[in-house]
């Protein structure tokens, strides 16, 4: 008899198994693919190895300002996939490893859920076998959602599962849907030298963020060769007498026609339901996701559900992050806070970094707001660096820092002072007071805080900060 049975290993699940075996409970995880969930082998730590060859490119093409001069470059897709593969068995052996140590059951098959004390597990081997338990913890995570009208049967139509792993650089790509896994992508195969165009529905791209962020974001990727068609709507795709796809679009109200040899498709992410069994067992749910009480409770007495499948941020962080409360809530030992600010990163190049309100958000709330902005280009690393793109912003509600977002250079390191900042309610002087070490990014920060009382040392004087 176990205390919980975990169905998924990803950052919800593992996590969760992990401090549930600190606090001394018996603890079985049940994958049905590989430990680490699509965090660790599809999504966010193989898509930032990719990141870093991008990185990498850029720097390259920027040779000749640092006084390099090379001859040229060519990319060895091999080796390209052999690092992404190398880091990423590199984490799921240190997962199973510290697993092990807790002495956690590892087992590989897919389970449903049989009653809330048992687990039915199909084996690999066709072997069905039933885990008892006192509690169990869905934490299966989400999978790319596919349209029916973009389902179609042609090796060029892809998700970002399988674009992950291509073997060979497209010489076109078109990314539908200008949110966080499209954008990326785009980032990443638009320095390997694709010709890549963005199909978003809206005004902007990354439409979640502050809008700076976004227009300014997709001002430098239109710099950058990138073609992003906002206001557009797929009307058809085709395959094509080459080989390759057609895209018919309205923009705008115009036809417009597209041809390229591969289409990501990147219009979110589902909660991955099927095969639980959560009609016969009447946990309540919706498209959305399984619904959850303040422990991650669902309404049987004994099922808890985390991470993507209950359909909130659809976030790692915050999996784990929920995890480690389900964990304690199980055992009766609630330790851990909710966390209700959460911060997102996403790695484009330049990189963004979001945390608390945005600006319109501030304003739709009616707040006492003002805002500050502190360009890269002032700040003395960022030029050292030849990385001077983007800036920090800061939003106030009077003298309280209610929201930060980066756009530069390692955004998603710089963001969490700003995390601090606003999970604690801190003040404007809580900031200014602190002596920032230079030359750093992260002054820039302090410089952002300085700029809401007009008082930024490295910007020109403003009479107005907002």
């Amino acid at each position: 008899m176990k205390d919980i049975v975990i169905i998924g290993g990803g950052p919800g699940g593992y996590v969760a198994a992990i401090r549930a075996a600190q606090l001394g409970a018996k603890v079985a995880v049940v994958e049905k693919e590989e430990y680490g969930g699509t965090c660790l082998n599809k999504g966010c730590i193989p898509t930032k190895a990719l990141f870093k060859n991008a990185e990498v490119i850029h720097t390259m093409q920027g040779l000749e300002e640092f006084g390099i001069s090379i001859d040229g470059y060519s990319i060895d897709i091999e080796k390209i996939h052999q690092r992404k593969e190398k880091v990423v068995h590199q984490l799921v052996d240190g997962v199973k490893k510290i697993l092990a140590s807790y002495d956690v059951e590892m087992i590989i098959g897919k389970a449903s859920i049989k009653s809330n004390k048992e687990v039915l597990v199909g084996m690999a081997s066709g072997e069905d076998v039933i885990l008892e338990t006192k509690n169990i913890l869905i934490a299966t995570g989400a999978v790319p959602n596919v349209p029916e009208e973009y389902q179609m049967d042609h090796p060029g139509l892809m998700t970002s599962d399988d674009l992950i792993n291509f073997r060979k650089i497209p010489e076109s790509l078109i990314v539908i849907g200008g949110g966080v896994i499209g954008m990326e992508f785009a980032t990443i195969f638009n320095a390997m030298g694709t010709k890549v165009e963005v199909i978003e529905r809206g005004p902007r791209i990354l439409s979640r963020l502050d809008s700076d962020l976004s227009r300014r974001l997709q001002a430098l990727l239109k710099k950058k060769g990138m073609i992003i068609h906002n206001h557009s709507t797929v009307k058809e795709i085709r395959k094509a007498d080459d080989g390759n796809l057609i895209m018919e679009l309205d923009k705008k109200g115009k036809d417009v026609t597209l041809n390229t040899e591969k289409i990501l498709v990147s219009v979110g992410r589902r909660p991955q339901l099927k095969g639980l069994n959560l009609d016969e067992m009447g946990v309540k749910y919706t498209k959305k996701g399984i619904d959850v009480d303040e422990n991650y409770e669902t309404n049987v007495e004994g099922i808890y559900a985390i991470g993507d499948v209950i359909g909130r941020t659809m976030l790692a962080h915050e999996a784990s992050h929920q995890g480690i409360i389900a964990a304690e809530a199980v055992l009766n030992r609630r330790i851990t806070k909710e966390g209700t600010v959460i911060p997102s990163c996403i790695f484009t190049y330049p990189e963004v970094a979001t945390v608390g309100l945005s600006e319109e958000e501030a304003k739709a709330k009616k707040l006492d707001y003002r805002t500050s902005k502190f360009m890269f280009g002032g700040n003395g690393k960022a030029l050292a660096m030849g990385d001077t793109d983007g800036f920090i912003k800061v939003v106030a509600n009077g003298d309280t820092i209610v929201g930060v977002h980066i756009m530069g250079h390692n955004a998603s390191d710089l963001i969490h002072e700003g995390i601090l900042a606003v999970s604690r309610g801190m003040r404007i002087d809580d900031i200014t007071g602190t002596v920032h070490a230079h030359p750093t990014l992260s002054e820039g920060f302090a410089e952002a805080v300085l700029g809401l009382k007009g008082e930024s040392i490295h910007a020109m004087a403003s009479k107005n900060a907002k």
